[in-house]
Formats: structure tokens, sequence, C-alpha cells
């Protein structure tokens, strides 16, 4: 006899055979190693996905020391979501055999998009080599750099690397900021690091030749390449910081008038803040560095606002269309409660920056601090920021920020 399956019997097997294909919760717990392709090569770094005991997803990267929290994840259907609005970046992936495959969005300048291929697998603890090989070299120690862009332009940098067995970190101190926390390892006599760190998609690789001098390449996101050389240097140092960045000749007064996310122009001539002790910033949603500033500088305002402390930082965006600035803008003061004035002040472009503060020589990096005291005068232009992956760099730029803005603040107007 020829039996027929009801219409709910049907729904009900085919139910219960997605359930059996679809990827469980737990399956995506845990500590995956991923890998974007560049194309200088591989560029892993590792996520930690958890639970917060209350059906969300949590996650953070990981880099070396550094544990950088996703600010939004999403995980359904098998696809997983990592978000990080305060920088415009995401993470999409699709799970397929315990692997997780898809794409690392970077949007840039003008909101161009970079997307770039990606893979992660669980379990998997090593960066660039599974274990077996080794180093035949020990790069520790302070270097002298010079990285050569591919029209030749030349930058000059300190390299800082600590060098354990085959596995390696450090960063790059440049005078426009530094390249915050990387890590790697050696194999052989090459050295290879990495970060990706929600913005920064940065790769290196460089050999130690016969005569010590470290040689090789390094790729940021899709389409920025330069050249790299090195040589072990314990003096090696930055230019002084304070001078690269200065009021021009026939200027005596920093000024500007910029809207803020309402759209109200508000100018350093407003009453507000006369007799104040006032930092600007040149900075951007878009930048790492601005983001490590941002986090010492928000409960610093907290802290001293009632004393007369006032900060404005002047957002230089991607976008040239004034609602996607604020959009952003708004993002990176929820990130780190920010509550000082943040004004839009143009697009992400050191020239046309320059052209928008016509009083400054010129704009050299995201952020650019500037400190003004109770009388208007400007008492000292700092340029980039050395973030806490410099370690003992961070700490003695953020005594000596303090210092001088308890320096100013015990001024009279």
């Amino acid at each position: 006899m020829h039996l027929r399956a009801s219409p709910s019997t049907v729904v009900l097997t085919l139910a219960a055979l997605l359930c059996a294909c679809a990827p469980k919760p737990q399956e995506i717990l845990g500590h995956w190693r991923a890998v974007a392709q560049l194309p200088g090569g591989e560029l892993p770094f590792f996520i930690d996905i958890g639970s917060d005991g209350h059906g969300a997803y949590v996650a953070q990267i990981e880099n070396g020391r550094e544990r950088v929290p996703v600010e939004q994840v999403r995980w359904e259907s098998g696809k997983l979501l990592l978000d990080f609005p305060a920088f415009d970046n995401r993470i999409e992936c699709t799970l397929r055999d315990d692997v997780l495959e898809g794409t690392l969005t970077l949007v840039k300048a003008g909101g161009k998009e970079q997307v770039i291929p990606l893979r992660a697998q669980l379990g998997a603890g090593w960066r660039f080599f599974p274990p077996g090989g080794g180093a035949a070299i020990d790069v520790s120690g302070r270097w002298s750099v010079t990285f050569r862009d591919d029209e030749g332009h030349e930058t000059p940098a300190v390299g800082e690397f600590r060098q354990a067995g085959d596995e390696l970190t450090g960063t790059f101190l440049t005078p426009t900021g530094d390249h915050r926390y990387l890590a790697g390892q050696v194999r052989d006599r090459t050295l290879h690091l990495s970060t990706f760190d929600g913005s920064h998609a940065f790769l290196y690789r460089a050999d130690l030749g016969a005569d010590d001098t470290l040689a090789g390449d390094y790729w940021s996101g899709m389409a920025w390449h330069e050249t790299w050389t090195a040589k072990r240097d314990a003096a090696a140092q930055l230019p002084d910081l304070e001078k690269l960045t200065y009021l021009k000749e026939g200027y005596d007064r920093f000024t500007f008038a910029f809207p803020d996310l309402d759209g109200t122009v508000v100018s350093l001539d407003d009453e507000r803040f006369r007799g104040k002790v006032v930092v600007v910033v040149l900075g951007g949603s878009w930048c790492p560095n601005c983001h490590d500033e941002a986090a010492f500088l928000a409960p610093l305002y907290r802290a001293q606002a009632k004393h007369g402390l006032e900060i404005v930082e002047l957002m230089y965006e991607h976008f040239g269309d004034f609602p996607t600035a604020v959009r952003q803008t708004q993002r990176m003061r929820e990130k780190f409660g920010i509550q000082y004035t943040t004004l839009i002040a143009g697009i992400s472009d050191k020239d046309e920056a320059s052209k928008t503060l016509p009083m400054l020589n010129a704009v050299l990096a995201f952020p650019t601090t500037i400190f003004i005291d109770r009388r208007g005068n400007v008492r000292s232009i700092h340029t980039g920021f050395a973030g806490p992956g410099t370690g003992e760099h961070y700490e003695a730029l953020t005594r000596d920020f303090n210092a001088l803005i308890e320096t100013l603040l015990g001024e009279s107007a």
C-alpha cells in the first residue's frame, strides 16, 4: 500500500533537515586565524569570538599584545559580520566546511572601497608559519629605517623589535605617527610582520643581508606599496616633532571657523573659548592614531574642563559630503565617549587640509595637536601621535602633554 505524507509532515521533515545542515552556534566560538590576501602576500591576524552570556556574540582582533574590540558582531544562518563602524570598515564571511570565507572591506578616501579576500580557520595558533623551522637571526633592538614609496619619496622611521625564538613583535615610529602593534615571525633570515586593527591592514617582509642590513617590502591594503631598509642603531631618533609644523611668518595667532555636527559655525574667537586653554587636534575618524589620541584626550577633558580646558578636534574625513562626515564623527564620539567639540573641517587630504588653515606651514600628519594658552598664543604644535603600541614613547608623550596642559592651566589670562 502506498502512503502519502501529509503537507505538515513534509514541512516538519524539511525544517529538521535544514536545522541539521545549518551551522550550530557553538561552531563559531573560539580563536580563528584569519588571512587577508594582499598583493604582497598573506596578511595574518587573529579573531577571538565568544558569547556575552546573554545570547549575543562578542569578538576582538588580536595583534601581539593588542586586543581590538569589534564594535558590532552578527552571526546568522552561517554568515558572520564583524563591523567597525567608527572606521567604516567590515568583515563579511560565510562558514563552509569549518572555514570562514569572505572579504575584508576597507573604505578609503572619497568613499572608495578596497575589497580584500579573506579566509579564517578555527584553532590555529601560529601567525605566519606552523611549528617547525626556526629563526637564523635575531632582530631585537632599535633600527634606523627608511621607507621609500614607488615614486621615490623617502620617509625616515625608527623600528623597535622584540624577538623571542621565532616570534616577533614591535612597531615603526615615523614623523607622522606610529604603525601601532605589529606581530609576526622570523623564519631563517627573513622577518614577517603584520597587523589588522579595524583600519590598518599592514604587511611587512624583509631579509637580513650579510652586512647586517634589513631590506624588504611594506604593503598597506590593496594599493599602497613601499620598500624599506634598516640598519641597527641604538641611538636612532626621529626629527623634533615639535618643530615640523609651525605658524608661518606674518601670523601670530591660530584661528578657525568650521561647522559643528549641527551645522552651526564655531570659531576660536567665540566667547566660549575666551580666557581658556585650548587644545586643537587635526584628526579624522578613519585614523587609528587619532583614535589612540582620542582615548587619551576624552578622559583628560572630563577631568580638566572645570579648570578651564577646551578641546576642539577638526575632523578631516574621507567624505566630502557633510552628512556622511557627521555620521562618521558621531560614531567616533560614541566609541570614546567624547564630550569635547568636534567640527567638520574638510577632507582627509593633507594638501587640501593645509588650504583650510593658511596660518600653518603645512598639515603634515593626522593627528596634529596645537596647544594654545589663555591669551590666545600658540605654545606648542606636535606633529603625529605615538600611541600605546610604542610603549615607553606613548608614556613619555602623554606625560609631556599632561605637564604642558597643567602649566597652561596654571597661568592667568
